[in-house]
């Protein structure tokens, strides 16, 4: 077996420093353009397949950047990560995962990976409890995006959704299908995107001229289990006690209601409507099939990998000028001062999908 060229070997054959052919690896439109054509030619010429770090180490710059990510089995996290792989594909970078549960606060775990110095930047996905420690790294000058909904966005470029907004036209389509008793199922308390979603809920229904019944009120924990506990505190009451419908915090405790309905023998829609929140990829597939507000993960992580991108390398001129087409809080500036001044904040659209579970005569998107 023929050994592998190292980047210092590329260098030697073509005559030229390691950083030099770091920066041509590195598309860097810097280096004169025949020393870019040799040492591309000796690139084809021997199938070399560089080494993300050797180049960054070469150059003065790593391309790999870090993605802090909550556990694969959240519905919400393989979408996100497919967004930013899309991004990542037609760039220089690379990216290392490192998948993190949140039942302690992992500061430790995070001040190992910064402290090995292979990433350039970090995306956290969700780090919740870790978010405070993030945002000192970031202040600290570590390029750092967050797509997060557990704690209110700091100083910390961050994407995501109107929370408020997506759940009071989650209810909002409940009363213009005629429901006047609609109970919601929150999320965690200590979540902020669950704080948001009642606030939309109980906003809807002050518009609507519905007083909020305190009994129409349940506290769930975002698992299907929780959305089972509810939906079974709620049947076991009187008949006449029962909501007209239901608008749920997201789709894992939607599915707990459907499962707690069907085995009671609660026909949904025509006993009572349900609507969810997420658009999960099972939520097309279930019975009936779940109406629920969509949320863009996909773009989500292909925006955030835009942002931290931008900020790593200045030069990424055309990245800025996409990033111009959203709606940034007073500036979209990759210097680190300038965002703590003014921090970018990106909310995604969102849309509410139609179907047979709230009573849809047929399936539609609508944008909000």
């Amino acid at each position: 077996m023929q050994e592998k060229l190292t980047i210092q070997d590329i260098a030697r054959l073509a005559g030229v420093s390691k950083a030099t052919v770091s920066r041509v690896l590195n598309r860097n439109p810097s280096v004169n353009a025949e020393l870019s054509e040799r040492v591309m030619r000796i690139v084809k010429e021997h199938n070399f397949i560089p080494n993300a770090t050797a180049t960054g180490l070469a150059g003065g710059r790593m391309h790999l950047i870090g993605v802090l990510a909550p556990p694969l089995t959240w519905p919400s996290v393989p979408a996100i990560l497919g967004g930013v792989a899309k991004y990542i594909e037609d760039t220089s970078y690379e990216m290392v995962l490192y998948s993190i549960s949140n039942e302690r606060n992992h500061s430790d775990v995070l001040d190992h990976i910064l402290a090995l110095r292979m990433v350039s930047g970090l995306l956290a996905i969700s780090p919740g409890a870790l978010s405070e420690h993030l945002t000192t790294r970031f202040q600290q000058g570590l390029p750092m995006v967050m797509i997060e909904d557990q704690e209110k966005p700091g100083s910390v470029p961050w994407v995501g959704i109107n929370n408020i907004e997506s759940a009071y036209k989650a209810t909002t389509h409940l009363i213009q299908l005629g429901h006047r008793r609609i109970a919601h199922i929150a999320g965690p308390q200590n979540y902020y995107c669950a704080t948001e979603r009642l606030q939309g809920y109980y906003q809807a229904l002050q518009e609507a001229g519905i007083a909020p019944d305190p009994e129409l009120l349940l506290q769930g924990k975002f698992e299907t289990s929780s959305g089972q506990q509810c939906a079974t505190t709620l049947f076991a009451r009187d008949r006449s006690l029962w909501p007209d419908a239901i608008f749920v915090g997201n789709d894992e405790m939607a599915y707990g209601v459907l499962e707690v309905a069907e085995q009671q023998g609660i026909h949904i829609p025509e006993d009572i409507a349900i609507v969810g929140f997420d658009d999960n990829i099972f939520s097309a597939h279930k019975r009936p099939p779940l109406t629920t507000i969509r949320q863009p993960f996909a773009e989500m992580g292909y925006t955030a990998c835009e942002i931290l991108l931008t900020m790593d390398d200045p030069d990424h001129r055309a990245h800025r000028q996409r990033l111009a087409d959203y709606p940034l809080q007073a500036t979209n500036s990759p210097s680190k001062n300038i965002m703590l001044e003014h921090p970018i904040r990106i909310q995604l659209a969102t849309s509410l999908v139609m179907r047979a579970s709230s009573g849809a005569t047929r399936s539609l998107s609508l944008n909000l």
